[in-house]
């Protein structure tokens, strides 16, 4: 049974940058622009519901993080995210 919106709102949580990067290394990570709702992207993605993962693929809004990014995010000591665990990924959003 797929999660609803509302159990994995409950499920977003923080995490340092530094905790996230092995699941870099495994190719897991996915980014999230900040406009969209994490929990929705998160259910998104477990119902495999390709065409609104591709239109925010089209749009820039879902990604595997660039090289810039990663670059700043090592750079910056204590770096936070907001995550989702939405299995085999990680879905982050940066903290503002």
């Amino acid at each position: 049974m797929k999660p609803t919106k509302e159990e994995l709102a409950l499920a977003v949580d923080l995490a340092e940058w530094e905790s996230m990067r092995a699941h870099l290394q495994r190719d897991g990570l996915i980014v999230v622009a900040g406009e969209l709702d994490l929990a929705e992207a998160g259910f998104h993605v477990a119902a495999d519901d390709a065409a609104a993962i591709q239109g925010w693929i089209d749009a820039g809004k879902l990604a595997k993080p660039s090289i810039e990014q990663i670059a700043a995010w090592n750079a910056a000591k204590g770096k936070k995210f907001r995550m989702l665990i939405i299995s085999p990924y990680i879905l982050i959003q940066e903290q503002q």
